[in-house]
């Protein structure tokens, strides 16, 4: 990118953003494009008017491609390059998919934030998430901010949470504490108020993690979700398993922290499937899911102070028997989704780093230590050029 055009995308007032996102479910990519004005962290400004969700699309994986992404952590050395590359090429598909759908033009977008697809997190130490971002660059023609992650695990950080500095922008209300629940791969909870020192952020634990990969060994590989929870609703939860499951050693480590698939995922749903028959442990995964959430708002959550309300997002809220597990697990605390506040729950990761990739461009930090770990703040994102 000619220093000229990135000094243009620098002092823009207003950034149109195309935000590219797939998590550790590996499902496939949501892409949102997205308007971002000029943001203040730390003032009292209502920014969550500067950001506007112009559309949003999902587009899976071909099965074939799923599955290497499924087998990356244990793949060698000349598959990782190869999946790298044609990973870009699936994100660079679903940027002009998206374009397509909304009826707009290359020409119409600033540039593309891709978080890419995690293959590897190991929190503080080293994170891996492929997509080449020049492939993106050289199929549409815009310049590509990625690889969020290392920086702030330069800087002393877990490399996550991330999407805490964009929910504090969008949801931070005075004199309201809002808990930001990503029910994805992973779950992941951000509490905000009115400033910005006191956000809290880290991953609950499992999301949807646990019970994709359930779904995945039950049927060979031939499904790869619970559609609507129909199976874990009719299951019925052991609770002998369940309270195995809820002494897991990362329920009671203090934040800052992350996890992934790693450790919520197939080799622990492998220890437990010889336990019970399919439904009842699906059943039991997902009570486990709901539970564990709610045991981190008793742990770290609500000892600093009354919630307002949880604002749910993620592939998760799709899933109709978590939800209602999770709202009974939270309960009294009001449990709503995004789509409430104009986002659209399978969107809302795709517009954060959308965001992400704006602050970038203007050369502004934007992790935050509070949810991290890092010593500093820090410029996160590496900027490809058209």
């Amino acid at each position: 990118m000619p220093v000229r055009s990135l000094e243009r995308l620098r002092r823009a007032s207003v950034l149109r953003m195309l935000g590219l996102m797939s998590g550790t479910s590996a499902d496939g990519v949501t892409a949102a494009v997205v308007e971002v004005g000029r943001l203040e962290a730390a003032s009292g400004a209502a920014a969550g008017r500067r950001v506007e969700t112009l559309g949003w699309a999902n587009f899976r994986y071909a099965p074939a491609l799923r599955r290497r992404v499924l087998a990356a952590r244990t793949a060698s050395v000349e598959e990782l390059a190869r999946l790298d590359m044609d990973l870009g090429e699936a994100f660079a598909r679903a940027a002009h998919g998206v374009l397509d759908r909304l009826g707009l033009r290359t020409d119409d977008v600033d540039a593309i934030g891709s978080h890419g697809q995690t293959v590897f997190h190991d929190p503080g130490r080293a994170s891996l998430q492929l997509g080449e971002a020049a492939v993106i660059a050289e199929r549409t023609g815009l310049p590509v901010v990625s690889d969020f992650r290392p920086r702030d695990i330069a800087a002393g950080g877990q490399g996550a949470p991330l999407v805490p500095y964009v929910d504090y922008l969008l949801f931070r209300r005075p004199r309201r504490r809002r808990a930001l629940q990503n029910l994805g791969g992973i779950g992941n909870v951000t509490v905000v108020s009115g400033r910005v020192e006191d956000v809290v952020a880290f991953d609950t634990g499992p999301a949807n993690a646990l019970l994709d990969a359930a779904v995945r060994l039950l049927s060979e590989g031939r499904e790869g979700f619970d559609r609507g929870g129909r199976r874990s609703a009719r299951g019925t939860v052991s609770d002998a398993v369940l309270g195995r499951l809820l002494r897991h050693p990362y329920l009671r480590r203090r934040p800052p922290k992350s996890t992934g698939p790693e450790t919520f995922g197939e080799e622990l749903v492998r220890e437990l499937l010889p336990l019970l028959p399919p439904d009842d442990l699906l059943s039991t995964l997902a009570e486990f899911t709901a539970r564990s959430i709610a045991d981190a708002y008793r742990r770290f959550v609500l000892p600093a102070g009354l919630v307002d309300e949880a604002i749910a997002s993620g592939g998760g809220c799709l899933n109709p028997d978590l939800m209602r597990r999770l709202a009974r697990a939270l309960a009294p605390l009001p449990l709503v989704t995004s789509d409430e506040y104009g986002i659209p729950v399978h969107a809302k990761e795709a517009v954060a780093f959308a965001v992400l990739a704006a602050e970038t461009l203007r050369g502004r930090p934007s992790n935050l230590p509070s949810a991290t770990g890092a010593r500093r703040a820090a410029v996160l994102g590496k900027i490809t050029p058209a």
